[in-house]
């Protein structure tokens, strides 16, 4: 494989080469480009391996051999590391750490490097569970340092003029939000079903045998802090491991961070003051390919109380099954007491069009993106503008996707204190708040 190849298969080729990079980096010599620690080289670590080229990768570290080694041949330079938590033995070689491992490891790679005060790209969702995403967000506040979750749609063009549009009364006071996404990735009933929904990573039941583990990957430490499990490829190979609960959180965690984000910015979401989940039975190991998730918000400011309500899978609100708005397969509608306003990734609309035909929306204040999710990171490492999602903003969207889940798997509706990082009314759900930590891990 050389270097083309490489970067061919992280999917940056056409983006690194589109990106016209501001003054702040253009221009910078060898000295002055950022010294990056790269943990997790697998296909999010590819890619954003990719993104982070230019910059000065001086170590790399995977518990899989073969992506180390095949990162290794472009950046021979770099230290090379099998376990991350050895990688901060050597933190005076390196300014920034870029973190992709599997969230189940978020946040023991992310923890010390911001008490090492590095700057962190971690990508989403930025931690295992609500404890974790606390510790990083109070870490983070400590810090004094650059952080960014990977959620790059936040640096659309689109989400920010949708942003614009909500916040200057376009469509009204917003008191409800519905968010659908119709990825149907997770436990299905039967075979058929995952057939059905489109789910070609079919896995609906819990594996029984176990598999030899590969000459090139350290399974133990791809465990980590997680519980132990026998190796099999439906834990280990992605996009498989996002959906067992002992290493991830589905897509309600995973895509709930892009999808989300929008109306988490727009209508400046925190910590919401009830939950209530519906779907199928949980399953003990395995997260829902369809499910859906009510919150409830209260006033902010001037801003009025809003319920929000995330649709996965096969799911979708009634005004979507009724047809009375075009049938996206995933999108975010915002119903205002003036209107409505329908989007995705990359575009919106207000509704009914006839009632906003001609309508002119304010002018943008909210800045342009200069050369994307990635270089907005690096240039604010350099002195330049704030992150727009950093780890206080990530960390409080991180909580609330998982308190999606916490409903869920607890089967009621939920009162969450975020005061105190406790559901009053179920104290059955605090296993999914925080867990226990295999031995030989603590994150402190």
């Amino acid at each position: 494989m050389n270097r083309r190849s490489f970067l061919k298969t992280s999917a940056v080729v056409g983006a690194a080469a589109s990106i016209s990079f501001p003054s702040i980096v253009r221009g910078h010599n060898l000295n002055n480009r950022l010294n990056i620690a790269m943990i997790g080289l697998g296909n999010r670590g590819q890619r954003n391996t990719g993104y982070f080229e230019k910059e000065n990768i001086v170590a790399l570290c995977d518990v899989n051999a073969e992506k180390l080694g095949i990162a290794a041949k472009f950046f021979p330079t770099a230290r090379r590391a099998t376990d991350f938590r050895k990688l901060f033995d050597h933190e005076k070689e390196f300014d920034a750490v870029v973190v992709s491992t599997p969230e189940h490891t978020h946040a023991f790679a992310t923890l010390p490097a911001l008490q090492l005060g590095k700057h962190v790209y971690c990508e989403k969702p930025l931690t295992y569970n609500i404890e974790e995403a606390r510790t990083i967000r109070m870490a983070a506040r400590d810090a004094n340092v650059v952080t960014q979750m990977g959620t790059q749609n936040h640096a659309n063009d689109n989400y920010r003029r949708v942003v614009e549009l909500i916040q200057t009364g376009a469509i009204g006071a917003v008191k409800e939000v519905h968010v659908w996404n119709s990825r149907a990735w997770g436990w299905h009933k039967n075979v058929q079903a995952a057939r059905d929904a489109n789910d070609r990573y079919t896995v609906i039941r819990p594996p029984k045998e176990t598999q030899p583990i590969p000459d090139y990957l350290n399974w133990d430490l791809w465990v980590g802090p997680a519980p132990e499990r026998p190796f099999h490829h439906h834990y280990f190979e992605g996009p498989l491991w996002y959906r067992w609960w002992n290493f991830g959180n589905g897509t309600m965690s995973d895509l709930g961070s892009h999808w989300i984000d929008l109306p988490f910015w727009a209508l400046k979401l925190d910590a919401p003051l009830t939950i209530e989940a519906k779907g199928p039975k949980p399953h003990p190991e395995i997260a829902p390919a369809s499910m859906r998730a009510t919150y409830e918000y209260g006033p902010r400011g001037d801003l009025p109380p809003v319920n929000l309500t995330w649709y996965q899978g096969l799911e979708k609100p009634k005004i979507w099954q009724r047809k009375d708005i075009p049938q996206w397969s995933s999108g975010h509608l915002f119903v205002g007491d003036k209107g409505m306003l329908l989007s995705d990734y990359k575009k919106h609309l207000l509704l009914p069009e006839d009632k906003f035909a001609g309508f002119k929306g304010p002018d943008p204040f909210i800045p342009r993106s200069p050369a994307g999710h990635h270089e907005d990171w690096v240039v604010a490492c350099k002195g330049g503008a704030p992150t727009m999602c950093d780890f206080e903003y990530s960390g409080l969207l991180t909580e609330a996707n998982h308190l999606g889940n916490v409903a869920y798997r607890t089967g009621k509706k939920i009162r969450w204190d975020t005061e105190a990082m406790r559901v009053t009314n179920a104290p059955e759900a605090e296993q999914y708040v925080k867990r226990e930590y295999r031995k030989g891990w603590k994150l402190v």
